[in-house]
């Protein structure tokens, strides 16, 4: 399996996703603030392996086929303990998703990690387009699409662990994303 390599940013480090993460995961992950607008497809409430489960029925497996890349989000001034994850995928209208735990929102560090990951689609990846599915309601995520200079395209319903809501597409071009990169 080719994993994506480490990227870092003045705060944080992004490590490859791997099997040794589920405890971390399975601690930081199923609180109600970070999984309400997530997709109903994540179980809830979370079962005791699901971090585990994920990582070895669909995140690993995904990486090695090359279709999704996923990074653990630690800070540099504590690299053992892991605070989020954020994953890209080669998926039509969902190429990214993310999540922090709760004490580390609000902080940056979200958009800290799109904007390197987002050259990671755009630069050694060469993708033309991302696309990210949100929950309208989903205040947070919205600003961190609208500080990475993505636009709304298309609004539907969508199913969420926490109901039925308007879902949002935002986009981002890879000639938007690097007219960005130049000012």
């Amino acid at each position: 399996m080719q994993l994506p390599p480490t990227l870092e940013t003045s705060r944080l480090v992004l490590e490859p996703l791997c099997l040794s993460d589920a405890n971390a995961i399975q601690q930081r992950f199923p609180h109600w603030e970070v999984v309400r607008y997530l997709n109903v497809f994540v179980p809830w409430p979370y079962p005791d392996n699901g971090a585990l489960t994920y990582l070895q029925d669909h995140a690993l497996p995904a990486m090695a086929l090359g279709k999704e890349w996923h990074w653990t989000i630690r800070l540099r001034t504590d690299p053992d303990n892991l605070i989020g994850c954020i994953s890209l995928m080669d998926k039509d209208n969902d190429n990214r998703g993310f999540w922090l735990s709760p004490p580390w929102q609000g902080q940056g560090f979200m958009g800290e990690a799109c904007e390197v990951v987002d050259g990671y689609w755009f630069q050694t990846l060469k993708r033309e387009c991302m696309r990210v599915p949100k929950a309208a309601t989903n205040e947070a995520s919205r600003r961190v699409s609208q500080r990475g200079g993505m636009t709304m395209i298309s609004c539907s319903e969508g199913e969420f662990v926490s109901g039925t809501f308007t879902s949002e597409i935002w986009e981002i071009t890879r000639e938007q994303w690097l007219a960005q990169q130049n000012h």
